[in-house]
């Protein structure tokens, strides 16, 4: 205990001061090491069914459509409800999906018993509707549970524990998916799932200010529109991050690459999805250290632009390990746009306006991961798997020297004052 205790008091580890914290980090970590799992194993089994690029990019747009036509509503409600009874809503909502899962998985286990993917783009639409409510109200009640001048280190902290989660979860879904089947894996998705539950269940979330019921629902979502686009710093970086995910990504072609291009099957999907996130998660513990708050605009348009450059080095490679060192490259990379990205969502915004601006953050950022995805599946069918993914990423890398370029207020931008 004393060690613990001598161990929050470190700059490091300033966010973990606060019990509701430890809390909320914890139950994401479970709810995103569950989702992970859940997408490894989903993607693989529609490919299995389709052996069609394009419906891996289908499961992307199935998850993103509802989330991006209901996040401006999730913000609002974010901005006038408890933002923990949304999250626990959600979560209820998970469980419904994932035991789901778990029955069809049951009842179509042999080889070629399930002839269509539309049970899995239905769970993915469903998914992508609780993702409309769920970005803005975990993001605005984390924000809640710190004081400012923890909010550059709470941004670092959530970052890498999502990694870490995300490279747990990928790698666990594809061996799991390997050694114990689906629906033992779909099992232990839903266990996963009841754990963070009851993780939230114990958050005191602060009261804060909400908006008034009685001002109009379309009035207060074109406030938090205004207040995005008019500020060019937020909108800026919001953009660049946009454009990078939606072309750069090339994600969800990995059970193309791995099954088709490096041959190397469910072990090593599972090990090409955790490699950019153990990239991340290696950049994100040297951040809770070192923040990028000087020169923070200079170092998000590097990064970005490093990203763009891995992802067109990716679609070259012939060999594993290197495919696999570049990923993890890409990862590191990214998660410094990353912090940067949420750190100027938390120090520019008002409280009252955190559920908002979130949302806008959700459908330029979070979403455009799987409509990526989509324009990834659509550029392979259309160009190829290899020239599409090298297209992407110089129409990511020409964005960051146009970002450079017309937005001085971002290039020029210090976090630290």
């Amino acid at each position: 205990m004393k060690f613990f205790n001598e161990l929050l008091l470190r700059n490091s580890f300033h966010s973990f001061r606060y019990l509701d914290f430890r809390r909320f980090i914890f139950s994401k970590f479970m709810i995103t090491v569950a989702q992970q799992v859940q997408f490894v194993v989903l993607s693989w089994q529609v490919y299995e069914i389709t052996k069609d690029p394009l419906s891996l990019g289908l499961i992307g747009l199935a998850e993103a459509v509802p989330a991006v036509g209901l996040s401006l509503v999730g913000g609002l409600i974010a901005d006038k409800r408890s933002r923990k009874k949304i999250l626990l809503a959600v979560m209820a909502s998970l469980v419904l999906c994932t035991a789901f899962l778990l029955y069809i998985s049951m009842k179509y286990q042999a080889p070629g018993a399930l002839t269509t993917a539309l049970p899995f783009y239905l769970v993915m639409f469903i998914v992508g509707c609780g993702r409309g409510f769920y970005s803005p109200a975990q993001f605005s009640l984390m924000t809640q549970l710190i004081p400012r001048e923890a909010y550059a280190n709470s941004s670092a902290w959530n970052s890498t524990f999502w990694h870490i989660a995300v490279v747990v979860g990928s790698s666990a879904g594809g061996l799991m998916l390997a050694y114990l089947g689906k629906p033992v894996t779909y099992a232990i998705v839903l266990g996963c799932i009841l754990i963070s539950l009851f993780q939230l269940i114990r958050i005191h979330a602060p009261k804060f200010d909400p908006i008034a019921h009685t001002e109009p629902a379309l009035e207060s979502i074109r406030t938090g529109l205004r207040f995005v686009f008019q500020n060019k710093v937020i909108l800026g970086a919001l953009t660049l991050d946009l454009v990078a995910v939606l072309f750069g990504g090339a994600t969800a072609m990995l059970p193309v690459f791995a099954s088709d291009i490096l041959q190397v099957g469910e072990k090593g999907f599972g090990i090409l999805r955790a490699a950019p996130f153990a990239g991340a998660v290696i950049m994100a513990l040297y951040m809770t250290k070192h923040p990028p708050l000087f020169n923070a605009g200079k170092k998000l348009i590097i990064c970005v632009s490093g990203f763009a450059i891995c992802m067109i080095a990716f679609a070259l490679s012939k060999n594993f390990y290197l495919s696999a060192f570049i990923l993890a490259l890409s990862g590191a990379f990214d998660n410094v746009s990353v912090v940067i990205r949420s750190t100027i969502i938390q120090l520019f915004t008002p409280e009252s306006m955190r559920g908002r601006v979130s949302s806008v953050s959700t459908m330029f950022i979070s979403s455009s991961n799987e409509i990526g995805a989509f324009e990834s599946g659509f550029a392979a069918k259309l160009l190829g798997l290899i020239p599409s993914v090298i297209f992407g990423g110089g129409v990511a890398l020409a964005s960051t020297a146009l970002a450079a370029w017309k937005l001085p207020s971002l290039r020029n931008l210090q976090l630290k004052q």
